[in-house]
């Protein structure tokens, strides 16, 4: 039996559940796990549904193309499997440690197949997790080196084939060109201050105006900086006895949390984007 999760897309209109689930159970499926929902803003009807079925993927796809055609659907069909992950880094290595570790475990389902960095500071947490680091620096200060730098890491991108490019605390602003060649395919992790608290030394800056709640946020990648289509988020209380490290702290347990959530989320086939805003199915 072939277990597949099927996401789709298409205007809401009656009759959609019943004949998917139709299509589902011709010759012997199953449906084992299925979510769905209706946007009324948009018009817009989303589903997820897994199941198992004897046929093989091709088949499916081929099967299922009168049925989308019929509803107007965008749709995909996945088989779910070890996703391959590429991570990119600058100096701060939580996130990195963090993912490394539920892969290694096998927590999450997922292989990193290398380390890409501006900095050489963590290939020994690299060789430690036996993963290939590839350090890939800007050779100068002007926009032509920031270019090549990013076209060296696009080029290894390539010939990796990741289903995931994970930005754990990777400190380098990506171009339009790279957003469009991997941004529905690309997760972003920051703190949630945006547009608040913009640039260096953010919790300092949140302790002097004295905040009381910190977060952090993971998105898909676009062109527009920090404002892409938004997977998970979380927050946590803070008061006036936290210092800013303490809070820097806090908000780096958030980030790795929040990101590994988020990477869960889409290698396990539970994101639909659209409109800039995302359906995570549980």
């Amino acid at each position: 039996m072939t277990r597949a999760v099927l996401l789709l897309t298409c205007p809401d209109r009656p009759g959609i559940v019943a004949d998917v689930a139709r299509w589902v159970a011709e010759d012997g499926g199953n449906i084992v796990d299925a979510g769905q929902y209706s946007d009324t803003e948009h018009g817009l009807f989303l589903q997820r549904v897994e199941f198992e079925h004897p046929s093989d993927a091709t088949t499916l796809r081929s099967s299922f193309e009168p049925v989308a055609e019929r509803w107007s659907m965008s749709w995909q069909l996945h088989v779910p499997g070890p996703a391959r992950l590429a991570v990119l880094t600058s100096r701060e290595p939580h996130c990195l440690y963090d993912l490394l570790g539920r892969c290694a475990t096998g927590d999450l389902p997922a292989e990193v197949v290398a380390v890409i960095s501006n900095h050489d500071l963590h290939a020994p947490i690299a060789r430690r997790f036996d993963v290939a680091f590839h350090h890939v620096p800007v050779a100068g200060d002007g926009e032509a080196s920031r270019a090549a730098q990013e076209q060296r890491v696009v080029s290894l991108l390539r010939e990796l084939e990741p289903d995931l490019v994970v930005l754990a605390r990777y400190m380098r602003i990506l171009s339009p060109a790279f957003c469009e060649a991997f941004g529905e395919r690309t997760i972003n992790i920051h703190h949630s201050f945006l547009p608040a608290f913009a640039g260096p030394r953010a919790y300092h800056q949140a302790w002097e105006r004295g905040v009381k709640l910190i977060g952090a946020t993971a998105h898909y990648v676009t062109a527009e900086l920090d404002a892409g289509p938004i997977i998970a988020q979380d927050v946590t209380r803070v008061s006036h006895a936290d210092d800013p490290a303490t809070m820097a702290r806090r908000g780096r347990d958030l980030e790795a949390l929040v990101l590994a959530r988020a990477v869960r989320a889409h290698i396990e086939h539970r994101v639909i984007a659209y409109a800039n805003r995302t359906v995570v199915f549980e």
